[in-house]
């Protein structure tokens, strides 16, 4: 049975995030994956990585039984808003204090790219914005996109990468809202 963990970055639960978050938790329930959905919101622990990777910091047990989550599953679905052209503070904050050498990728003495500890993976990415994509594209060079899917999740062996991308959110009508709803209950329901 295909095991999906859905990441949700926004901290609102009033937010369309969530409600994306939901439906493709609803989709691939509803095809009997094993799904289990992450509020990054709701976990306690420090989003600063205080010393980089010079100094180990010991991770609170939220991010321990997050992590051992993300390594148990086969498909990760990344639901997040365009901030300033990032990520929310504390999906960035998630991603620095969890995907840790030794645990997301390993180096190794006399070799210039590290061993990739997550292979075997998939992703998709969810993200929403009120940037029309084209701009996103053309002037912002899709920045937050190539951060997490070439930076981090390759990085690590997650592939393929999918993408999903919502704008412009705050123009958006509910028909319109309704539709994308249902546009990611089909992803889900395929698992992919």
């Amino acid at each position: 049975m295909k095991r999906i963990l859905i990441l949700n970055g926004h901290p609102s639960k009033e937010s369309f995030n969530y409600a994306l978050a939901n439906a493709y938790s609803k989709g691939s329930t509803d095809k009997n994956y094993q799904t289990e959905l992450l509020h990054l919101a709701d976990l306690n622990f420090n989003p600063i990585l205080e010393n980089g990777f010079s100094k180990p910091m010991n991770l609170e047990e939220d991010l321990k039984t997050a992590f051992e989550k993300i390594k148990q599953a086969d498909h990760l679905v990344w639901v997040f808003p365009l901030w300033w052209g990032g990520f929310p503070a504390h999906m960035k904050g998630f991603i620095d204090r969890a995907f840790l050498p030794g645990m997301a990728f390993k180096y190794h003495k006399n070799k210039n790219f590290p061993e990739q500890l997550l292979k075997g993976k998939t992703a998709r990415i969810i993200m929403t914005s009120d940037t029309p994509k084209w701009y996103y594209q053309l002037i912002m060079r899709s920045a937050a996109i190539h951060q997490l899917k070439k930076a981090i999740l390759e990085f690590c062996g997650i592939t393929p990468v999918a993408l999903s991308y919502f704008a412009i959110i705050k123009k958006s009508t509910e028909e319109q809202r309704k539709k994308w709803l249902k546009e990611i209950e089909v992803l889900g329901s395929k698992g992919i």
